[in-house]
């Protein structure tokens, strides 16, 4: 299988318990280890990546990025990363966006709304932290399952000058077979011109033993809905090797985009990231 010429992945993660706290990490979890740019060359992962935040605890958001630069200054890989931010602050989180928005690495901002109550993320404190991202010229992941995509739709409503990046795809419960009311609700999102979708985490929704003709449908729904040009690769690595190597992700996607031109599988395999979170001339 011939690779695409450019790869940058969207969406990998690092983290070292060790160095932060991870709640989410439950002990003698596989994944309570470190994880680092070592790690990720072994796996067989491309030469280029953005880091999204790994969810250390709250009070560690400018803790992580500092922590994460250091490790950028010897990874040329490490083109920029995805910052927390307590958006949920309103208007105040401008106080914490300050010195994260400072940090040469930084290309986006990230708060989940996934697993939270449904009116966080309706709030208006919440829509009014979005937008004061926007403000600084970031764009905001957006990382929902089913019960949180209205919610997102009606964020990315109130929130028309910030530009959005679909984390998953929205995350459909592949395993349970779930095709409506997710393509309906993808399609949705994908009316709205400020946003983007990752084609990444398919693997974890389907769960190990998955099959690559399940997962295709999904990819190509987003393709068809966004178009290549507003999609983007990511592997949501190191979670995605609880049901997948990195190369067969790689290859799957690679064939979902076969009968693209060039420049659109350009543009999900490099371009769409670089406009998107300004990557070029990036640290």
């Amino acid at each position: 299988m011939i690779r695409p010429r450019r790869i940058i992945d969207a969406h990998i993660h690092l983290w070292d318990p060790s160095v932060l706290a991870y709640r989410w990490l439950e002990p003698g979890a596989a994944l309570r280890r470190a994880f680092l740019p070592v790690d990720l060359h072994r796996g067989g992962a491309p030469t280029q990546w953005v880091m999204v935040q790994a969810e250390a605890r709250p009070d560690q958001d400018l803790a992580e990025l500092q922590w994460i630069s250091g490790l950028a200054a010897r990874e040329p890989s490490l083109r920029g990363m995805v910052v927390r931010a307590p958006v949920e602050s309103g208007r105040a989180v401008s106080e914490q966006l300050e010195p994260l928005a400072a940090n040469p690495l930084t290309v986006g901002v990230r708060r989940l709304i996934q697993d939270e109550p449904l009116g966080l993320a309706r709030s208006t404190s919440f829509i009014e932290g979005v937008r004061t991202v926007g403000e600084f010229g970031l764009p905001f992941d957006i990382c929902v399952r089913a019960a949180e995509r209205e919610v997102a739709a009606r964020l990315v409503d109130a929130c028309p000058d910030v530009s959005f990046v679909l984390d998953h795809m929205g995350k459909p419960d592949i395993a349970r077979g779930e095709w409506e009311p997710w393509r309906e609700q993808l399609a949705d999102l994908a009316r709205r011109p400020n946003v983007v979708c990752k084609l990444s985490g398919s693997t974890s929704e389907a769960g190990r033993g998955w099959q690559e003709d399940t997962v295709r449908p999904y990819l190509e729904h987003a393709l068809e809905s966004f178009g290549a040009k507003r999609c983007m690769f990511g592997s949501d690595w190191p979670v995605a090797t609880l049901t997948t190597a990195y190369s067969r992700w790689l290859d799957v996607v690679t064939t979902a985009v076969a009968g693209c031109s060039d420049a659109d599988i350009d543009a999900v395999f490099a371009g769409t990231a670089e406009r998107i979170y300004a990557l070029r001339g990036h640290p």
